[in-house]
């Protein structure tokens, strides 16, 4: 019993520090990669004021990447860059530029393409980050929802990128980068418009790919489950009681800032087409969803008739 608990207390020590320096080699490996491929390029990030965005914007700015950094506050996008002024080395990195960008303003988006080519002249990268979301009963949506839905998810980032295409294509180099929403490859009941305008622009960049590839232009998409933002949210997702809402709850099913930043940078890396970022479940029903549509269509209707039944017994 002696050496049973010997061995115990001499293995936890060794557990704690084996996991601590694997977590250690792990980020020394993703800052490594997001200085070898970002260094000196221009990298413009849209929606950095979210999560996701100031998590990027930190890391490629440490990476030595120019930034343009893309929001609808003018004010908060200053607080951001001095924070990343303040938290680097002044000598080794570029002080980053801002520009206002609102997908939902249609009319402003011309005069923020060409600002955001005339802050270096060019561009290498662009993040497509940020997105609009709705959850309600179709019936209950109005057109001009839907519309505002299509502006922020679609039209807004299409414009950008047919904005900056012909720089990137006269320069045979670029990549685009699409974060999106796994809806853009299954959808989940009351979602109807937000998961309309993700397969929008999934397939917008799925045929751009194509178009592209020719002069050189890299299009990737990542679909994630969602980008948890607080522990408050891993606490409503972890006593979510709805069959459908497994497939686009928050963690544990969704990711951190910090996990897509870092997968992110691998596809900068790897040039990867298409990276789906969800543990086994969603990734499960996005297959189910093709090869056995009707078991699909109806474990999504069991999942609205428990939410109904679910409602029906709070209210009594």
């Amino acid at each position: 019993m002696d050496s049973v608990w010997t061995t115990t207390v001499l293995l936890v020590p060794l557990v704690v520090v084996l996991t601590a320096g694997l977590f250690y080699l792990y980020g020394a490996i993703v800052g490594l990669l997001s200085k070898t491929s970002v260094r000196n390029k221009v990298l413009v990030i849209t929606d950095a004021l979210s999560g996701l965005g100031k998590e990027c914007a930190g890391v490629f700015h440490r990476g030595g990447a120019r930034l343009i950094l893309c929001g609808k506050s003018w004010e908060k996008l200053e607080e951001l860059a001095d924070d990343l002024a303040n938290a680097s080395d002044p000598t080794v990195t570029f002080p980053p530029k801002l520009v206002l960008l609102d997908f939902g303003d249609m009319g402003s988006l011309p005069e923020a393409v060409a600002e955001i080519l005339d802050c270096y002249g060019c561009l290498d990268i662009l993040i497509f980050n940020g997105s609009m979301k709705v959850k309600a009963p179709a019936q209950s949506l109005n057109l001009e929802t839907d519309k505002l839905l299509m502006d922020n998810n679609y039209f807004g980032p299409v414009t950008l990128a047919k904005g900056v295409l012909p720089s990137l294509i006269s320069r045979r180099s670029g990549h685009l980068v699409l974060v999106n929403s796994i809806q853009g490859k299954l959808a989940v009941p009351f979602r109807t418009a937000y998961a309309a305008s993700k397969h929008a622009v999934q397939a917008f960049f799925d045929c751009l790919r194509a178009e592209v590839e020719e002069y050189g232009v890299s299009v990737s998409t990542i679909s994630h489950t969602f980008i948890s933002r607080s522990a408050s949210e891993t606490t409503k997702a972890a006593t979510s009681k709805s069959v459908w809402s497994l497939f686009y709850t928050k963690k544990p099913l969704g990711v951190s800032p910090d996990e897509a930043a870092a997968e992110i940078v691998k596809t900068l890396n790897n040039k990867r087409k298409e990276v789906v970022i969800a543990p086994s479940l969603p990734r499960a029903a996005v297959y189910a969803r093709s090869f056995f549509p009707n078991f699909f269509f109806a474990v999504m209707a069991a999942g609205v008739n428990n939410a109904g039944a679910a409602a029906a017994s709070e209210k009594m």
